[in-house]
């Protein structure tokens, strides 16, 4: 598009350095998309050539949406953002804080000082952590055989504490629970409630926790860089029939959807020129 020729050069480079396999960028003002532009291919080395209606795996940009599903039932009265959430999850109703290890090998838990609410876990505050990036977690995992969030199980959220709620901050597992108490509250699966009150008012087509056939054939590949940092295809999926659906990174979406969803928040309740409709 006029005016944006060097963010061409700049996203074409990297292709041609191997920085990435492909690229979709997107960006828009109040008044409309101002920039699109796809590069490379979905999936090395001779896969389809990148589009801008290619399919992703969002990861974490689905806490963003599942936060917003929160919000909505805030708004309705259904969820409170400082009441206890063991009120709606009574698995959070005792929170036990990890201190480590003792000299035996065994973990050390003491009971947390305080409940955990809803806007602990909005603002990853509650004390709940990715194993990714905590060493101890992560052993105590293994100790305990909890599989990792990926794994999209039940017993994956079936973690301690690494600190009393509210008193600091870590990114951990906190949306997948926000998740969870949209679906005891709305009475929804988690996929369903985005659906019908965040997807179909927005006009976001093509975004699931499920891929269909069609979103299959527009599907970006996932790749790893090897020992001598060049990408190569991996076999990844989240999983098609979860335990339960993760609000904190399962969906699949494409760009053009997420800066509808976007746009939404640019625009202080207007998308595309018109009043939002009714999300409820």
């Amino acid at each position: 598009m006029t005016g944006f020729s060097g963010v061409d050069e700049v996203l074409g480079s990297a292709i041609d350095r191997g920085d990435v396999p492909g690229v979709v960028a997107m960006a828009a003002t109040r008044d409309g998309i101002v920039y699109q532009g796809a590069f490379g291919r979905r999936a090395l080395p001779n896969e389809a050539a990148m589009s801008t209606d290619t399919v992703f795996w969002i990861a974490s940009m689905t806490k963003a949406i599942t936060s917003i599903a929160a919000m909505q039932l805030v708004e309705q009265g259904k969820l409170a953002l400082d009441h206890q959430i063991a009120d709606v999850l009574p698995e959070l109703s005792a929170p036990q804080v990890f201190e480590g290890f003792d000299p035996s090998g065994g973990p050390r838990l003491r009971p947390a000082k305080r409940s955990i609410t809803l806007r602990h876990l909005l603002t990853h505050t509650a004390g709940l952590v990715y194993e990714i990036w905590n060493a101890e977690m992560g052993r105590y995992m293994e100790t305990k055989a909890i599989p990792g969030i990926i794994s999209c199980q039940n017993a994956a959220l079936s973690l301690p504490l690494v600190f009393d709620p509210g008193e600091k901050w870590d990114y951990g597992i906190n949306i997948d629970w926000v998740g969870k108490a949209v679906e005891r509250v709305s009475g929804q699966v988690l996929g369903d409630y985005f659906a019908e009150h965040l997807f179909e008012p927005i006009g976001m087509k093509d975004t699931a926790f499920k891929l269909t056939q069609e979103h299959r054939a527009r599907l970006a590949g996932m790749h790893a860089r090897g020992p001598e940092g060049a990408l190569a295809p991996i076999e990844f999926e989240m999983t098609q029939e979860p335990e339960f659906q993760m609000g904190g990174g399962g969906l699949y979406g494409t760009a053009s959807d997420y800066l509808a969803f976007a746009r939404v928040f640019l625009n202080e309740g207007r998308a595309n020129g018109q009043a939002v409709p009714d999300f409820y």
